[in-house]
């Protein structure tokens, strides 16, 4: 058998413009396993409210972003995705979950070279049923409908991995090699709490309580809260902060419905008002910068931190192309190739 790899990020519009956006968003919107309800009331919601008026919304903010080269998150998982193939001799392909480059795409170009054994790459730390699981779940459609002799094994979350944890805390050591922060503030991607209860194997151990993530539990397996909050702990182990000096937030949420807290928004305040007049903000549910980390996080956190307060705000970017996560990457991919081996 021949075996490829395949890398998955997110996706992104073709342009940062309204036209461009517009489709961008129904797909992701449209995608049930990110706006969970009925499909006539998602209709409703994403086509008959949301994409009224979020396409132009979102067009300003990712033209605020946007690099010569294109979009940021493209560029950055071309990047990586180069690397990584310049470090194996297995075909390396890259799919998009939502936009242009689809996983469609990235599984017939290894299908193209002779693939049929498929290691498949969320490049997602945690899993999360609107970011991981949704991967999972459209490659297995693509290739039970278009590549049925393709066999697919897939990258396990990584959030709590210990050289992934090293990698991680590298890159916040050497950012903030010069920076006298008094305060860091972990921001995940925030989800709805009803996806982390959909997503508790057990229907009763995820209360979303701040106790339940300590007691241990299959669940976690399946649990985004959890795992944040383990990749906080084990990156503040891992540098040795004080964790007083630290915290752990959500960011994005949607308007209707109870999402993860604290939110990092209300977090910013906060912290400025407690008198954290220098804060320094990593966002670890992402592993290449894109809308959320460059937009909300580095230009309109810093705007918030500033205004209730702060003095001194610095964001630390995404794992993106560094040269120790393409060499971990490629590690993980020779172990998968050599050994049937993969990370836990």
């Amino acid at each position: 058998m021949q075996k490829g790899v395949l890398l998955v990020n997110l996706g992104s519009p073709d342009s940062p413009t309204p036209k461009d956006v517009k489709p961008y968003l129904d797909e992701f919107l449209m995608d049930e396993r990110v706006i969970d309800v009925n499909p006539v009331l998602r209709n409703i919601i994403v086509r008959g409210i949301i994409l009224q008026t979020r396409p132009k919304r979102s067009a300003k903010a990712y033209s605020k972003i946007w690099w010569e080269e294109g979009s940021p998150l493209i560029v950055l998982s071309k990047r990586f995705q180069e690397k990584v193939q310049q470090q194996t001799e297995l075909p390396v392909a890259l799919g998009m979950r939502y936009g242009s480059g689809s996983i469609k795409e990235g599984l017939q170009e290894l299908h193209d070279k002779g693939v049929d054994e498929v290691l498949l790459v969320p490049l997602y730390p945690h899993y999360a049923m609107s970011s991981y699981e949704t991967v999972v779940v459209k490659a297995l459609e693509e290739q039970q409908k278009h590549f049925p002799n393709m066999d697919i094994t897939t990258l396990p979350a990584f959030y709590k991995n210990a050289d992934y944890i090293k990698v991680l805390g590298n890159s916040i050591a050497e950012s903030l090699e010069n920076f006298a922060y008094d305060h860091i503030l972990f921001s995940y991607h925030g989800v709805p709490e009803r996806h982390i209860r959909k997503s508790d194997p057990t229907k009763f151990h995820c209360k979303i309580d701040g106790k339940c993530c300590k007691v241990n539990s299959v669940a976690h397996h399946t649990c985004y809260r959890h795992q944040c909050y383990d990749t906080t702990d084990l990156v503040v182990k891992q540098l040795g902060i004080d964790p007083e000096k630290t915290s752990t937030s959500f960011q994005s949420r949607l308007a209707g419905d109870p999402w993860l807290k604290p939110y990092t928004d209300y977090e910013f305040e906060r912290l400025a008002k407690e008198g954290k007049t220098r804060l320094a903000v990593i966002t670890p549910a992402f592993v290449s910068d894109c809308l959320e980390t460059l937009e909300e996080i580095a230009m309109e956190g810093e705007e918030e931190f500033k205004e209730a307060g702060g003095k001194e705000y610095m964001h630390i970017p995404c794992l993106n192309d560094r040269d120790d996560w393409v060499a971990l990457m490629a590690e993980w991919i020779k172990d998968w190739e050599t050994r049937a081996v993969l990370p836990v």
